[in-house]
């Protein structure tokens, strides 16, 4: 059936089978982004929207930077395809060292994939891996986190904590345990960053999880350094430094998912970096080239990598990889997108902007249905009440209303996520907060 056929039996939205969208909803009433320019969408329907959730947590530099732009174009004329396994382009070992110069310690060896999910999944393998290189097979246990979300492979669902992108499909993998969520709504409501609450209780749990099943079968503990897909919710200070100290005592790997918080989300390169935490594994990916092309990173220490090249005397030294890992048109937009973040001091710009985004998310304390606000650098979550026997419905409107006014955020369920583009400035900030401000008084 030939396009203008499907078009005159209203059918031509049907093919398109959409990710995490509710596909009959939005077909009734779609929103189709025509083309996009800096911090705005144009629709097809002839509308100027702006974008304050940065693409999907991704472009951090907006939309269409004009070096990016042009690398993409440049490298597509020059070499458009290069062999991922066996062969290397120039432009993908720069990277690499461009990148992993900004992570703490010596996390110096970077594994490029072509998404977060990828990043979570090869993670985990090199973890379990890595540990059976040392001699320790036995440990192949993981532990992730109640309402952590590490991608939709099946070990990333796996050591997710949301419940719905892990219901419907079968028992996942075995060996697999959850912290508990690191936030209570009743005693945290309206936490301007980081909530001063005692991590002990956590770090008591994780110690109990492990003499359960002994330190010798644990391999990994994998969390984000705030639940940004589950909602922006921010675990207490310290959390994360307390979460190495524990698995380091024990031999058992960490691995900080850094897919949101990576390249400047909270004012700084990195969320390890900031925190002054040195895991053993991070996963990146969106912002990393500013989602102009797809690609992710498990970026590794010196100790796995060296693992994994001195246990193989000849070989593949990991039995792992993508046939688009590395992508010189990925690797282009990465290395033009670094750039830009270096020589336009973008994360000093986000990191200044934070303190009146932060007033300015908080202004929406008291409008209809709010009951909580939560921020944590350029990232916000807005938490309004349910109604009664429709779960996420009125999340759902107040995000449709909010796009009335000229603004794209996120709802999942109730919670609604603001996520402005990194080189937005008060202008954007007071527009975007109008926009949902208007949403909320304009849903019941």
């Amino acid at each position: 059936m030939t396009r203008e056929t499907k078009a005159r039996a209203n059918d031509w939205l049907q093919s398109y089978w959409m990710p995490f969208t509710p596909n009959k909803a939005f077909k009734a009433a779609p929103r189709l982004n025509q083309r996009a320019d800096g911090f705005y969408y144009y629709t097809t329907d002839g509308r100027k929207v702006l974008d304050a959730f940065s693409g999907l947590w991704c472009c951090n530099l907006g939309h269409r930077h004009p070096k990016i732009v042009e690398a993409i174009k440049a490298q597509a004329d020059e070499l458009d395809y290069s062999n991922a396994f066996n062969f290397g382009h120039p432009k993908v070992f720069e990277l690499a060292n461009v990148v992993a110069e900004q992570f703490p310690g010596d996390l110096n060896h970077v594994f490029f994939v072509n998404s977060g999910s990828e990043a979570a999944d090869t993670a985990l393998k090199m973890a379990i891996a890595y540990h059976r290189l040392k001699g320790q097979g036995t440990r192949t246990r993981l532990i992730g986190r109640v309402n952590g979300y590490h991608g939709v492979g099946f070990g990333g669902i796996s050591v997710g904590g949301m419940v719905n992108n892990r219901k419907f499909f079968g028992s996942l993998l075995p060996g697999v345990d959850h912290l508990s969520f690191p936030y209570d709504m009743n005693a945290q409501a309206f936490t301007r960053g980081e909530p001063d609450r005692d991590v002990e209780p956590f770090m008591r749990e994780l110690e109990g999880l492990i003499a359960l099943h002994d330190a010798s079968t644990v391999a990994a503990v994998i969390v984000e350094p705030f639940a940004g897909s589950g909602g922006v919710f921010i675990p207490p200070k310290n959390y994360l430094k307390c979460l190495r100290e524990v698995t380091k005592k024990h031999g058992i790997l960490l691995i900080v998912d850094e897919v949101i918080s990576g390249f400047g989300r909270m004012g700084a390169s990195n969320a390890a970096t900031l925190f002054s935490v040195e895991p053993d594994i991070v996963t990146v990916a969106k912002a990393i080239n500013n989602g102009a092309v797809p690609m992710g990173a498990a970026i590794a220490s010196k100790e796995i990598y060296d693992t994994f090249m001195e246990a193989t005397t000849a070989g593949v030294e990991f039995f792992h990889g993508y046939t688009y890992s590395g992508h010189p048109l990925a690797a282009a937009a990465g290395l033009a997108a670094q750039e830009v973040f270096r020589d336009e001091g973008v994360y000093e710009k986000a990191r200044a902007l934070g303190a009146y985004f932060e007033d300015a998310i908080h202004s929406l304390k008291g409008e209809p249905h709010v009951i909580d606000i939560r921020n944590i650098g350029l990232a916000a979550g807005v938490t309004v009440a349910a109604r009664d026997g429709a779960p996420g419905a009125r999340g759902t409107d107040v995000f449709l209303k909010t796009y009335e006014q000229g603004v794209a955020i996120r709802a999942n369920g109730e919670h609604l996520a603001i996520a402005p583009i990194l080189t937005q400035g008060r202008a954007e900030i007071d527009m975007t907060v109008d926009a949902l401000r208007k949403g909320l008084r304009a849903v019941a």
